[in-house]
């Protein structure tokens, strides 16, 4: 009989409210090693806002998010301090903003972007940080040429394949995506996803992905969590979910999305 790996992350009954306005109330749930869960839902759902606090973002209103952590093991993330939070945030998380200007620094090249992770994991070998983002920007499939070319000059996508890289560079073992493709064309966002989705299945990363899309969940998601006015409503495998919807909302997101 094998014994399942403790989850990544347990979460438990985080709730987040600004005021009397419920923005996320008792969501539960485990995320296991390797495993991407989409959360999913119209706008107002509540499922950035979730994202937001289980990346450090947001101070929750309530519940707790226990991270198994290389440096400390089992902790809970909440009850962190500042400097534990950034360092954790730092060497083992990554996220990936929907608009990439928000997840780059705009005033220096990609490149810097890029090896930007590896110098604040104390990395000083010029040579060798040169080398690892090369490699990346490669891996996105980005000219390595423009190296040195500053984010203004690329276009949207091509920003957007440069904060993965800057995401991805440091081997996080967990990674935030708050609508990683919202903003792009469809053309564009085909593409990404697919490199998305190879990225994350080869380096074996834990994700947790908001999307609107449910094309977009079906493609990256092993499990989902269906959101609706901070509550979530349903949640299942992905296929489960989608192929068999259960919940009355969640009949309706799948529905429209087929009436395109």
């Amino acid at each position: 009989m094998t014994t399942q790996a403790p989850p990544l992350l347990r979460v438990n009954r985080v709730s987040k409210w600004f005021g009397e306005i419920v923005g996320c109330r008792n969501v539960s749930f485990d995320l296991h090693p390797g495993e991407i869960l989409g959360v999913v839902g119209e706008s107002g759902s509540g499922k950035t806002t979730l994202l937001r606090c289980l990346s450090g973002k947001l101070e929750p209103t309530s519940g707790g998010a226990e991270f198994l952590s290389k440096r400390h093991g089992p902790v809970d993330i909440f009850q962190l301090g500042e400097q534990d939070r950034r360092r954790l945030q730092r060497e083992e998380w990554g996220f990936v903003h929907q608009n990439p200007r928000d997840g780059l620094r705009m005033r220096v090249s990609g490149g810097a972007n890029v090896a930007e992770p590896l110098m604040n994991l104390g990395g000083r070998h010029y040579g060798q940080m040169r080398q690892a983002t090369t490699d990346w920007l490669e891996r996105v499939e980005l000219d390595i040429s423009r190296v040195d070319h500053k984010p203004r000059n690329f276009s949207g996508g091509m920003q957007q394949r440069i904060q993965i890289a800057r995401n991805l560079i440091h081997q996080p073992r967990l990674v935030f995506m708050d609508e990683p493709t919202g903003g792009l064309d469809v053309s564009v966002q085909a593409r990404l996803l697919d490199l998305l989705r190879e990225l994350v299945r080869d380096l074996q990363l834990s994700a947790i992905i908001v999307t609107h899309d449910m094309g977009v969940a079906r493609l990256m998601a092993d499990r989902l969590l269906v959101m609706k006015n901070g509550d979530v409503v349903e949640t299942g495998l992905t296929d489960q979910v989608l192929d068999d919807a259960q919940h009355p909302y969640t009949q309706l997101l799948v529905s429209s999305v087929l009436q395109l």
